[in-house]
């Protein structure tokens, strides 16, 4: 990547947290975007604040997709801070989920705000913590 500046790698590690996601590519999430232990907090969404694995992120995200159809992150607003070896990356995102099958609505969406916390390895930068705060849900929220 020495054609890109740090906040160039900082930006395209937060877009392939997105991408890979909606993607489901367990694999690349694993050894191109966790950092082995992140300190993980989505507790605007009821989960509890604790350090995990990349293993033990993707399992949950694996299970917690079983049955949708379709994934799609949009964010942007990224605010960078870094120093030589540790950053923060700010974002808005959207995540909306489509399930053909739903019966009450096909999709429901969740808009928040992400702070990533990276830190520079000899693979280059990874994430190492993880906050999700939620703004709001809509739409069909149990894609019943």
């Amino acid at each position: 990547m020495e054609n890109f500046s740090t906040r160039d790698q900082l930006i395209e590690l937060a877009n392939k947290l997105f991408i890979y996601t909606d993607e489901r590519n367990w694999s690349l999430l694993k050894t191109e975007v966790f950092h082995e232990r992140v300190d993980f907090n989505m507790s605007s969404l009821g989960g509890p604040v604790r350090q995990m694995t990349a293993t033990e992120i993707c399992d949950m995200w694996k299970e917690g997709f079983e049955g949708i159809d379709a994934i799609n992150h949009l964010a942007g607003n990224y605010l960078v801070k870094a120093s030589e070896n540790e950053a923060e990356v700010f974002a808005y995102a959207t995540a909306t989920h489509f399930k053909e099958s739903a019966q009450m609505g096909k999709t429901r969406e969740f808009v928040g705000k992400y702070h990533l916390g990276m830190t520079k390895t000899q693979e280059g930068w990874r994430i190492n913590r993880f906050t999700y705060i939620l703004k709001y849900m809509n739409g069909n929220l149990t894609l019943e």
